[in-house]
Order: structure tokens, then sequence, then C-alpha cells
């Protein structure tokens, strides 16, 4: 409720709330996400949300700025980069007069309640806000710009942080909303920068953001394979110059073609001197002989619609932002909202603040260990993995010889985006260990078949120069196939004694699940499968056992919100249409349901759910009423996902077809199947970085099995493994275990899968019938 003639309304009944929403600082994909999630999710609890807009702008000046928010004002913005409401800098609120105004504008709108998503300074600015008020108000009574009965309501005001920004700057969290849509688009570019430079053998030095964090540049050149990168937490050592070039000066002279340098904005040297990419081209230039040429993104990082990734993060925070407000209490403190690998926690915005700023004091004062320490530990690893996995050459990290084995990798199953992301890790840090990488060729029937043909067979011993590139491809370089080894479980005992593989490296879905679960079963028999064996879940379905991320499934949900985002716009254009999507994913509805959170699809139909006539029906009802109410507004398409066996009746045509003739000439619907598009092209950048460290860390746990018997091996049920996360954590789980306590072998599943609740936030958001909820 706005003011009346500057008169404060009521507070509402209860614990509801009047929950103001703005983004601040510099934009990033996936604030209108926030804003979304937080005015629907308001509504939903029975609260009233209002835009803020312009930042704190805004909430200084008032009036028009501060408006109430309803439910249709924020359709489909889930999928529009930028900031909605908008954003600015507002020097007035730096200064206690500015906030003042900001504290009689919320009064006067009845607002008790702040979710901002900004950056580390909107969010230090918003905490400091909230330490302020009960002076504020004090002063604004003193002055009798209010009275203290228009005040005595709002003695305490609920602040809650988003982290949005680009840089993914704040410490505490692994990822900031907007990070990885803007690596994406560095991505994009490099991978097409990289053609133009195999072309003509050049060297490209390409600069990114990051005046203090090093986290896009680092991440870049892990996803792209580049020669070396400058972030600002390590900087290279005294003599850079010669390092960098002797690195580039050895793969040249390995037969690589290109040379990518990627260098953040803030990039210097470890007395705090700048290195330039003009520098840096000079030395490329000078020293090499290369044909040296610099590209700088600049606010193209910026820029584009939000990832899959960061709808569905701006979508799952927002909500949890609000729900942060309605248990606020005075004694709590500000918390922001966060997630450590695949979990959304909340943690003290204080607490984060202090940690970033305490990076670039280790910063100025060159402790850089400190610096590195500071950052998530993720961060660490993924720069450790960086190192590993690009070195040609790293006598200090190989393992004696007796601590050297042959690792066999093979991949199974259908394509994943990030398979041969994994494999060249794998392969870079065996090489890198001493280690001998073999890779086993299109899978299980590969081996059996085609081991010792001729002039070729399909095991074979791999080498640095063999997976350049493999990086940014999709699909699987090394072949993969559905085959089990049971098809010929006699014939691969032989082979891997053959071979004398040492351990086993398994990239793949379910099928490489049940394949793992084959050969540890098969230890009893076959002495040769008394070795150690790690699975890294790869398949778009996102439904292996022991994790609740498989590689693949991020590059899958991009490409089916483009995909979905294209049919929207026929939608939309045809005002009275809804389209019926089919998802693959098994008989798991993890992609159907994340796609439809990050789309704001109006239903989703998964098969641990199923469809029953009278959920059609409803939905058919809620579409006649949500048409009549969207008649003659923009962006009216709707879309429904339905995963491809979510029911043995009902298919995503017969679908379409009972919507359209229950409509009654009312609205259009019809159905599409992006099929096979769903496995993407190239992975995705969260894809690529994660099978690096993923991979790595198979190989190291590997490794703690080298030298032991075949005896101990095959009696330690941890010998056979999954690597996955977990809530906030990486673990190896014993296949052993998950055989027999975790699986559902019937549907192919987990037994318990992580994303269900997220379906009741896509039917929150969404609007799908619920008798407990109200909307306008």
């Amino acid at each position: 409720m706005a003011p009346v003639n500057g008169i404060v309304p009521p507070p509402l009944e209860g614990k509801k709330r009047r929950i103001g929403v703005m983004t601040s600082g510099g934009d990033a994909p996936g604030m209108n996400g926030v804003v979304r999630a937080v005015v629907r999710m308001s509504i939903a609890k029975g609260c009233e949300p209002y835009g803020i807009y312009e930042g704190y702008e805004g909430l200084v000046r008032g009036g028009s700025l501060i408006k109430r928010m309803e439910w249709a004002d924020v359709r489909n913005w889930v999928s529009i980069g930028g900031t909605l409401i908008g954003t600015a800098r507002c020097m007035a609120f730096y200064e206690r007069p500015g906030r003042l105004k900001a504290a009689k504008n919320m009064v006067l709108h009845g607002i008790d309640a702040l979710i901002v998503c900004g950056g580390d300074g909107s969010l230090t600015g918003a905490d400091k806000f909230r330490a302020e008020w009960p002076g504020l108000l004090k002063e604004l009574v003193e002055t009798k710009e209010l009275t203290a009965a228009e005040t005595a309501q709002f003695q305490h005001l609920n602040i809650v942080g988003l982290v949005g920004s680009i840089d993914n700057d704040l410490s505490s969290t692994d990822a900031t909303i907007g990070c990885y849509s803007s690596l994406g688009t560095i991505c994009e570019s490099v991978d097409k920068i990289d053609a133009t430079a195999m072309s003509h053998q050049r060297a490209f030095v390409i600069e990114v953001m990051g005046r203090h964090c090093g986290w896009l540049a680092l991440m870049a050149a892990l996803s792209t394979g580049a020669d070396f990168v400058f972030i600002p937490e390590k900087p290279p050592s005294g003599d850079w110059e010669k390092q960098m070039c002797t690195i580039i000066k050895e793969r040249r002279a390995l037969g690589k073609r290109k040379t990518i340098v990627i260098i953040a904005e803030g990039a210097h040297d470890t007395e705090l001197q700048k290195i330039s990419p003009t520098r840096v081209k000079e030395l490329l230039t000078h020293k090499l002989g290369l044909d040296t040429r610099i590209t700088t993104l600049g606010h193209l990082q910026r820029g584009g619609e939000p990832c899959a990734y960061d709808r569905m993060l701006s979508t799952l925070q927002g909500v949890e932002a609000v729900n942060a407000v309605l248990d606020a209490t005075p004694e709590k403190p500000t918390p922001v909202i966060c997630i450590i690998e695949n979990k959304i926690v909340r943690k003290p915005l204080d607490d984060a603040i202090k940690a970033t700023h305490a990076v670039a004091e280790a910063i100025e004062a060159k402790n850089f260990p400190q610096a590195m320490k500071l950052r998530d530990s993720e961060f660490s690893e993924y720069y450790t993995a960086y190192m590993t996995t690009t070195a040609t050459d790293q006598p200090e990290l190989l393992l004696p010889k007796e601590k050297r084995m042959r690792i066999a990798i093979v991949h199974v199953g259908a394509p994943a985006g990030g398979m041969n992301a994994a494999t060249q890790s794998a392969v870079a840090y065996c090489l890198a260990r001493g280690h001998t990488p073999i890779a086993i060729h299109n899978g299980f029937p590969g081996l059996t078949r085609h081991h010792d043909d001729k002039p070729q067979g399909s095991v074979r011993e791999i080498k640095w120069l063999d997976t350049e590139g493999w990086i940014s491809t999709g699909g699987s370089e090394i072949g993969t196939n559905r085959g089990l080894p049971s098809m010929d479980i006699a014939k691969t005992a032989e082979c891997f004694a053959l071979y004398k593989f040492d351990a086993l490296f398994v990239v793949g879905g379910f099928e490489a699940f049940t394949a793992l679960c084959e050969l540890r079963k098969g230890r009893a028999e076959y002495p040769s499968f008394r070795i150690p064996m790690v699975l890294l879940p790869a398949t778009v379905s996102n439904n292996v056992p022991g994790t609740e991320y498989s590689i693949g499934s991020d590059t899958c949900l991009n490409a089916l919100v483009t995909f979905c985002d294209a049919i929207r716009v026929s939608a939309s254009s045809s005002r009275r249409r809804v389209f019926v999507v089919e998802t693959q994913g098994g008989r798991s509805g993890y992609i159907a349901t994340v796609a439809g959170l990050s789309i704001g699809a109006v239903a989703v139909y998964t098969p641990e759910e199923g469809i029953t006539l009278k959920m059609l029906s409803q939905d058919i009802e809620h579409l006649r009423q949500s048409f009549a109410t969207d008649r003659g507004q923009n962006q009216a398409g709707k879309l429904i996902l339905c995963n491809e066996h979510a029911s043995e009746a009902f298919d995503s045509m017969e679908i379409a077809k009972i919507i359209k003739e229950e409509a009654k000439g009312r609205f259009d619907a019809r159905h599409a199947i992006p099929g096979h598009w769903q496995q993407g092209v190239r992975p995705s950048p969260m894809d690529r970085v994660r099978a690096v460290r993923l991979a790595s860390k198979c190989i190291q746990y590997l490794e703690d099995y080298a030298g032991q018997t075949e005896e101990a091996i095959a009696a330690d049920s941890q010998s056979a493994a999954v690597i996955g996360i977990k809530g906030a954590s990486v673990i190896f789980s014993s296949m052993a275990k998950l055989e027999a306590d975790e699986t559902d072998w019937k549907d192919r599943r987990p037994k318990n899968e992580f994303w269900l609740a997220m379906k009741t936030v896509v039917d929150t958001l969404s609007g799908r019938p619920n008798p407990g909820i109200k909307r306008n």
C-alpha cells in the first residue's frame, strides 16, 4: 500500500511484511530473476512486495521510484538480462541526510524489510543502514519529519543480502548471481578467437574483468585451456616474463599452433606493478616472434540473457531471501544468501564482507598465499587444477616409479558435455604425476571387440598434445557406448589383464554406474578387476546415485533454456498460445524441473509425480484464467515442460491436443520436442571447470591405492567409488553402499532426489493452482 496524503499505512497482520527489493551496483545477469522470485514469493506468503527503482537513488528520492509490485509485473523477467528496476550510483546515500530520507520513504510506504541484490559495496551500505535504523527513526521524530506513533511499528529493519556480481568477488559463496553468465560470454568469445588463432598460428592476449578478483580470468583460462593466466591473488614470480615465454615456447615446440593468454584487468606482479595486455603482447611479439593481438572484452561480459545456472540461482536465492525476512529477529545478524557447492545457505553478511576485504588487504600487503587462502577453497582447487593440467613439464610433481600407474579411461553411456574436458584433465594430471593414461575407445564393446585391431586398436596410450583443445569440445573424442562389461565379462577381464590396467577412471551416466557395479561384483571371479575404480558422473539426466550434479547437465539446461526462450517468442507473438515442450532426462524429472524453474514454466510434469486427468484439468482451468487475465499484455506466451517419461498414457503431443481441445478456441496449444538438441554443442563453462576439477580429484583418489595388493583393494569397499557433489561437500561414495541403499534400479535414479523440493518452488512462482495462495 502506497502512502495516502502522507499517512503511514497500518502494519500487516502477524509476521507478514512489506518487503522492498532493489538492485544496486553493477548490473549482473540474473538480477531480474531475483526480483521476480522476491515479488512472487512475497505474494505467496501473504506479504506486500515493493520494487525500489534505480537502487539507493530510488530509496532516497522515493515517490514513483518506490512501487507496489503485482504478480503480473514480473512476468518472464527471469529470462531477461540486466536489471529492469534499474541501478544507479547514489552519492546522497553515502551521507546521513540521504539515509534519513531513505528511512522516511520506507516508513511512509510501510516497508519494514529490504532485500538488496548487489556487490559488496551495496551490501555494506545496506548493513550500515540497518545498524543506524533506530537512530535514524529517532532523528526523524525529533525533527518532526515523522511522529512517534508513525515510527512505532518500524523499530526493527530486516535486511537480507544477495550477491549480484559478475566478478564472483564475495567471500563465503562459491558463486555470485551473474558470474557464470559472464564466464559463458568470455568462453564463447575465446572459443571463437581460438579458431582464428589456430588458422594463423597467432597469439592472443585477452583481457577480462576483475579489478580485485581473478575468478573470471582463472575460470576462463581453465575453461579454454589458455597457456598462461594473470590474476591479482596469485601474481607470477619475479621472472614472470621468462617463465611465460618458456612455457609458451615449449608448447609451440610440441606442435601447438596457437597461444592464448588471459589477463584480469587488475593483474599485477609481486611488487604490485600493473601487468598490462600491451606489455604481454610486446613480450610475445619480440621475445618469441609471435604474431600477437589484444582483445579486450569489456562490457560485453555484462550483457546478454542469464544462463540456466544464474536463472536457477537467482530464483532459489530470491525465495530463500523472503524466507530469511520472515525468520528474522532483532537479535539475528543480517544474512547474505550464499551457495556452497550445491547448497543454498545463509551466512552473516558482516563476516562475508570482512572476509572479502581481507583478501584485498592481503594483496595490498603482498601476502599472496594468504589472499589465496582467504578465497573459498574451491578457488584454490581450481588454481591448482589449472597449473597441474596445463603445464607440460613439472618434475616436482612426478611420483616415484613404484607409485606410477597405468590408468585406463573409458566413457560409457550417452555423450554429455564435459566428457572431453574430464578426459583432458585426467590425462594432463596423469602425465604430470608420471602415470600412463590409456584411452579405451568406444566403451566396453570397443575394448572387447577391437582392442587388437590393426593398424590401430581401441586401447591407446594418450599424449599431452593428443587432447589439445578437447576441453571446449562436445560429445566424446574417445567414443562412448551403452554396452556393459556383462556383454562379455570374461573377455573384459582378459583385456584388463592383457593391458595391465592398474586403475580405471570411468566417465558416464547410469550405464557407467551399472558397468562399475558389474566390475566390482566381478572381482570375486576375475582378479584383473581388483584394481581401484572411480566413476565421474556425466549425463544430461543427472540421475546417477551418489551425486547431486553430473557433468553435462548444465550444458543440457543451457541448450534447453535457449530452445524454450525461442519457443516463448513464438508463443508470445501469438498472444494466446501455450507450448508443451518435451524434455530428456530418462525417468528423472531433474532437467524438466530445473529448466521449468529457469524459464518460468506454467507447469512441469515429471515421472516422479506422474500425470493424471485431474491434474490436466486443473492446469487447463488455470490456463483459461491466466489467458483471460493476460488479455492484450505482452510476453503472454506460456510454456509447459513434460519429461519424456512423465506418463505412459500422455506424451507432449497428446497433452497439447487435450489442452487445445479443452480450450474451445480461447487459446491455442502446440508441442515441441528439442530431442538431442539438449545435449548441446560445446560444454558450458560450469561443466568444463567442474569436469577439470573433479577429474583431477578422481586421479588423486586412484593414486592412494598405488602399491596395494589385489586382496587389499578387493577388501576395501571404497576402492570402487563415485565422486559426487552432495550438499556443500565433494565426496567419494562406496559403490557397494550406493547399490544397496541409494539406488532405484527400476527407474534408474537415486532413491532420494535432492531437487524434489524445487518442484514446489516452480509451482509457487508460476502461479499454478494452490488453494492456500491468493494472487493479484
